[in-house]
This record gives structure tokens, C-alpha cells and sequence, in this order.
């Protein structure tokens, strides 16, 4: 299925990944700016401008074998509608790797945040509910989380290798998301950073600071 719009050597490099690896280091590239599209996104465009500062975060993980697939920071504010936002910071991504999976669990349940797990294995069974993220004049507005259906998931990852979007389809989607609403929430990035190695201090410490 051709991805339209997308440069015809995009599409070639999407279409060579035949590993979550190799789906993770071109999803980092593309975070990063040195790709221009993205299976499943607006064709050449890069991330949201709100989501700039995730960037090193959500490359790491993706080159540490997860695959981001959608993410957002802590704000809170005033709208262009006049009404009063707020919104946690959240991330979603999708992981086939057992060691992996309970690695960034293991992680987020020490550090207080929300899980939820959609396992979309053939011989898998967790299928756990959205969790709101955003609130607008305290309604909600979106959710993380919550089974992917069908349908979806062929437009979420369209134009890879059969191999490889069998992997993705059927792998394991965690949402990780921070209980407080606006930048309290912010804490998500540092607790992900020390799990990929960008930061070595402890994320309890709240003087940690990125390594060098």
C-alpha cells in the first residue's frame, strides 16, 4: 500500500526495516528530523512543536527497542478557545521483547506512574482500559491507551514489510502516563531517561541532572 506523498525514498527505507530494531532506529530518525515522513503520520512532517523537548527521550527508547507511537508533555493553560486545558504527560509505545516490556513496567510502577497494557499477541491476554490525558473545562478531550483495532493498527502502521508489521501489530502496546496533570508530570521523561541510560542519576532525586 503506497504511503501518498511520502518521497519514493522514504518510502524505500521504511519498507527495508525487517526488525522492531530496525522499525525503532528510523522512527528515531524521523523524531530527530533526518527523515521527513512517517508510516501512520501527515506525510512531511516532523513531531508536534509541543513535543519538541521529548525528542531525546522518545529517540532512546526508540533505539533502545521500543517503538514510540504517540506522545504528549505535562501543560496546563488557557486555550485559543478561551477555555482552561490541562494535560498529562503521556507516551505510548508498542515493545515485542519480554525483558524489555517488564523493564519499563517494572520502572514506571516504582515511580508512582499509571500503566496500561494492551497485549495484542496472538497467545495474549491483557486488554486493559484508556486512561484520560487531556481535560478541556475539565471534560475530557483524549485517552491513551485502550485495543487498537483492526482497522487502525493496518492505518497506524501502513507500508512496512508483511515480516515486520506482523511483529508491530501484534506486540505489546503500554501507555505510561503521569497521575498529575501539567508539568508535576514532566517527571515521566527523567524516570524514561535513567531507564535508557541519557540520565544516570536516580529519577527519585530531584537534582538529577542529564549525563554528559
Amino acid at each position: 500500500m503506497p504511503l501518498p506523498w511520502m518521497s519514493r525514498a522514504d518510502r524505500r527505507r521504511w519498507k527495508s526495516a525487517r526488525t522492531v530494531l530496525d522499525l525503532g532506529w528510523l522512527m528515531a530518525l524521523w523524531l530527530e528530523g533526518e527523515i521527513a515522513s512517517r508510516p501512520g503520520y501527515q506525510p512531511r512532517f516532523g513531531p508536534d512543536e509541543e513535543t519538541a523537548h521529548l525528542v531525546p527521550t522518545l529517540a532512546a527508547l526508540c533505539r533502545a527497542g521500543y517503538v514510540t507511537t504517540q506522545s504528549q508533555p505535562g501543560l496546563t493553560g488557557t486555550g485559543v478557545d478561551g477555555l482552561w486545558w490541562e494535560q498529562r504527560a503521556a507516551v505510548e509505545l508498542v515493545v515485542t521483547d519480554a525483558g524489555l516490556f517488564h523493564r519499563l513496567v517494572d520502572a514506571a510502577h516504582a515511580a508512582g506512574l499509571i500503566v496500561r497494557i494492551n497485549d495484542h499477541r496472538r497467545d495474549g491476554g491483557a486488554q486493559e482500559q484508556p486512561v484520560v490525558v487531556t481535560t478541556r473545562d475539565g471534560e475530557p478531550v483524549t485517552a491513551f491507551g485502550g485495543r487498537i483495532s483492526r482497522a487502525d493498527m493496518a492505518v497506524q502502521w501502513p507500508g512496512l514489510d508483511r515480516g515486520l508489521y506482523g511483529q508491530v501489530a501484534h506486540g505489546t502496546y503500554v501507555s505510561i502516563v503521569a497521575p498529575e496533570y501539567g508539568t508535576a508530570g514532566e517527571r515521566l521523561w527523567v524516570v524514561l531517561d535513567f531507564l535508557t541510560g541519557l540520565r544516570r542519576e536516580d529519577p527519585a532525586n530531584p537534582w538529577a541532572r542529564s549525563a554528559d
